[in-house]
């Protein structure tokens, strides 16, 4: 029988409270005998799954909105989206059929390697390109139809990743996308997306173990009922930030997070609200963070190997963010969590901030953790996300050498003291770890003028020598092997025996505006996270048969997802 969490499994997330840069982390392991029925099995969630069927869709405003109408959300951004486009092209005409191949095969390809790399090139050119075959391309035209015929091995990449997949692309969005908003295709994905309009509450969930408690709540580890997928559950006492007056930045973090989709980022799955908390549902992860790495696991610091890996998989995260003018401005080994494979991902976004193109940000409360502040911030000059480069220098030189570049490890040292060496000293390299690569990477974040800062001229990062041995298309598709992977029987986390301590927060209120900012908040799945969630649990396979979910039926079906909440 196969369990969806196993014996041995130990969690960990950050819990840094929303605004400041103080956390307090905790890691709990999970014992399955004392867990009783909330241990799922597969056997389980199947026979549930058998007895439900998707919702018809009512066509609301409010479900037009969430499905949109382009062909980049419905078939390609969303999961199931995707998913059903897919099957609609290999389940109409062979011809349509053909583009999905040649953009699978496309994609095998440029995720290969060595001999199968070679191969998977020869194989396209000779089922796509060749005017007698029988997969040959027939809808590019004109001169995309030419450089089809004549793409050669030197060419290959050029012409294939750029003109003809964009014309293959073209091409879907013309006849094939009108046709599938015309089939039970659609109509099914109307279905999901009616389903995932569903209200969330804490009955969807079971609730395992806590965390961690942190200045405005806790966490604890979460169990989805239907799928028996596992995440953590940051919980907002709503009296504590209204007193604090933290509700606006309460939303700005949800409202960043639901918008982020990266695999180096805690995703956010779902955010509603009960009586006393807000509550946000996010990726569980157990292997601890960097910090924990650097200072408490044998000799202080990471091995260059690791170092490199996680770097790129920071600065990629880091780039997803800037793409979306989000500006970190908290990066710091603390708050990145390696999860059970692995991989790093960013996490705790209290200090978050949107910024719409060509704006600039200026607070005269500084806004990240002293150590780590640009010398922009310390001045009170405005910035962009020039800040999360220098950050980003620090925590690098952090990794190697164990210390920060303007503060020893355990030096007792005024902040204004740190400030001042920021603002006026030369970062020195002692550290034998530092090769002329790492010490040439850091020196280009830590430069003091912004317009000399590595990734604040539209340069990118990852183009550096330092990180020649990294394919960055297959770190960005997680098919490189991380150079470590936590141990399922250790707990990555320093002695978690006394949770902070949160005295109750009495005589507060709410009022008409308090609801309206709970409702704001408590907008339930998030679309991206939950399709993929209904996808690696199996429950769209199998709620996805045409017998129990067909298109065209005149009875209303009735949802019976209430069974299991």
């Amino acid at each position: 029988m196969n369990y969806i969490i196993c014996a041995g499994v130990y969690v960990i997330l950050s819990t840094s409270s929303i605004g400041g840069s103080v956390s307090t982390e905790s890691a709990l392991s999970f014992d399955p005998s004392n867990m009783g029925d909330l241990l799922i099995d597969r056997d389980t969630l199947r026979k549930q799954w058998l007895s439900l069927t998707l919702p018809k869709p009512k066509m609301s405003s409010a479900l037009q909105a969430a499905v949109g109408r382009t062909y980049e959300s419905l078939c390609e951004e969303q999961p199931i989206g995707r998913k059903l486009f897919q099957q609609f092209l290999l389940a109409s005409n062979p011809q349509y059929m053909v583009t999905t191949e040649f953009l699978e095969e496309l994609s095998d390809w440029s995720f290969a390697e060595g001999e199968a790399r070679e191969k998977a090139k020869q194989s396209i050119l000779a089922k796509f390109c060749q005017p007698e075959s029988r997969s040959f391309l027939f809808y590019l035209t004109g001169e995309a139809a030419e450089r089809c015929k004549d793409v050669t091995d030197k060419n290959f990449d050029e012409v294939m990743l750029g003109q003809i997949r964009e014309a293959t692309k073209d091409f879907l969005r013309g006849r094939p996308f009108s046709e599938y908003l015309k089939s039970p295709f659609y109509y099914r994905f109307l279905q999901w997306k009616e389903y995932e309009k569903q209200r969330i509450t804490d009955r969807y969930f079971y609730e395992l173990r806590p965390l961690g408690k942190g200045g405005f709540g806790e966490v604890c580890a979460v169990q989805v009922k239907h799928t028996g997928h596992m995440y953590a559950c940051k919980k907002l006492d709503k009296r504590r930030l209204k007193k604090k007056g933290e509700e606006r930045m309460a939303l700005m973090e949800k409202q960043i997070l639901e918008q982020v989709n990266s695999l180096f980022i805690v995703n956010l799955a779902y955010a509603y609200d009960n009586k006393t908390h807000l509550c946000l549902v996010m990726d569980l992860m157990n292997g601890g963070d960097l910090s924990f790495h650097i200072y408490e696991l044998g000799e202080r610091g990471i091995r260059m190997e690791r170092v490199v890996y996680y770097m790129a998989q920071i600065i990629t995260g880091l780039l997803h963010l800037h793409s979306m003018d989000i500006v970190y401005r908290d990066m710091k080994p603390e708050n990145v969590l390696l999860d059970a494979k692995g991989q790093c991902r960013l996490s705790d976004f209290g200090l978050a901030v949107e910024l719409p193109k060509h704006k600039t940000i200026c607070r005269k409360v500084s806004a990240g953790t002293p150590g780590y502040m640009a010398p922009e911030i310390l001045r009170q000059e405005y910035y962009r996300t020039s800040v999360d480069w220098w950050a980003l220098g620090c925590s690098f030189y952090e990794m190697v050498a164990a210390r920060l570049p303007f503060k020893d490890f355990k030096e007792k040292v005024q902040n204004e003291e740190v400030t001042r060496r920021i603002l006026e000293d030369e970062c020195k390299f002692e550290h034998k770890h530092f090769d002329a690569p790492t010490k040439d990477i850091i020196s280009r974040f830590l430069k003091k003028k912004v317009i000399h800062r590595l990734g604040c001229q539209d340069d990118d990062p990852r183009n550096h020598v330092f990180f020649k041995s990294i394919n960055f298309r297959r770190l960005e598709a997680g098919l490189v092997e991380p150079p470590w992977v936590p141990k399922s029987n250790v707990v990555y986390a320093r002695d978690m025996d006394k949770f902070r301590h949160t005295s109750e927060v009495e005589n507060i209120m709410f009022e008409g505006k308090d609801e309206t900012f709970f409702k704001q908040f408590s907008t339930g799945a998030v679309s991206i996270q939950w399709q993929k969630e209904m996808i690696d649990s199996g429950m769209f396979d199998e709620l996805n048969n045409p017998k129990l979910n067909g298109y065209g039926c005149e009875s209303v079906w009735e949802s019976r997802m209430c069974i299991i909440l």
